[in-house]
């Protein structure tokens, strides 16, 4: 798989057991995105699906909207005094009508694989604005289809299987079929990734789908599936009170603690179809 994995040996001990073995680690490397040439962010990532992480970044932060406002995204040189390609660095280069990145977005220092948010320059500039209304969706959902998500996310983890440790971001539509499946060590990225491939073929906005993800639900992911255009949102483990209120807010739907036949539904409940006697009872 190139170099989306890592080989390293290691001191393994089970149950008193003790050996010395290779074992295979996701990758982790930094990837810097430009827009025309200008440095933008720096975010980690596991290599793979590049381009789609760099637009699709540019879709949460309301840069590009559909796929004629990108020109091309492409590796280039620079990373390296000598200017080798590491194939760490992604130029988008944009429409001449396409206003560039806002300099508020800039950010300071780079992006960590487990927070999206961090150095953003403005609070102020987090709530982006949408091109797209969730709100009147007609989107329904069973909560059987709902439990049915996480396993076939699972079963799409090509990667997991080896290293144990990526997550997952699935696009699924609303009668449960899978349309794109990414990976990651970061959340924020598997998400990018999908709604990148999804600018790249020009299929924005993702009316009538849902985004399951395998960690919990974040107020950036619920921002980057706004703006993109997903109606729900189903994540294996919690949201923050700060996701639960902007998908309250922009009228989206919000699921949590999806496991087994149990989920906790925080915000846009009318979308979930549930038998009206077990409600009440």
């Amino acid at each position: 798989m190139g170099r989306v994995t890592a080989r390293r040996r290691v001191l393994r001990i089970r149950d008193g057991v003790v050996d010395q073995r290779p074992d295979t680690l996701a990758a982790e490397e930094p990837m810097e995105i430009r827009v025309g040439g200008r440095p933008l962010t720096v975010t980690m990532r596991t290599p793979g699906d590049d381009f789609d992480l760099a637009v699709g970044f540019l879709v949460g932060e309301g840069v590009v909207r559909t796929a004629a406002d990108v020109v091309t995204a492409r590796y280039c040189a620079g990373a390296t005094e000598d200017g080798t390609n590491t194939y760490n660095v992604v130029d988008v280069a944009l429409a001449p009508s396409v206003p560039p990145p806002d300099a508020s977005l800039e950010r300071s220092f780079y992006t960590t694989s487990s927070c999206g948010l961090c150095g953003k320059a403005s609070l102020d500039a987090v709530r982006t604005a949408s091109a797209w209304s969730v709100a009147d969706d007609p989107l329904r959902v069973t909560p059987e289809l709902l439990a049915a998500l996480p396993v076939r996310l699972r079963e799409a983890q090509r990667v997991f299987d080896r290293t144990g440790g990526l997550h997952a971001a699935g696009l699924f539509s609303a009668d449960g079929e899978l349309l794109v499946v990414r990976e990651d060590v970061g959340r924020h990225n598997a998400v990018d990734k999908v709604v990148g491939h999804a600018l790249r073929n020009d299929l924005l906005p993702l009316r009538g789908t849902v985004l399951a993800v395998s960690g919990r639900a974040s107020f950036e992911l619920v921002q980057k599936a706004v703006m993109a255009g997903i109606p729900a949102l189903a994540a294996v483990s919690a949201p923050s009170s700060l996701a639960v209120d902007l998908a309250e807010e922009q009228g989206m739907t919000l699921v949590g603690f999806l496991r087994g036949a149990s989920m906790n539904v925080y915000a846009g409940a009318g979308r979930v179809v549930v038998d009206e006697p077990a409600l009440l009872g």
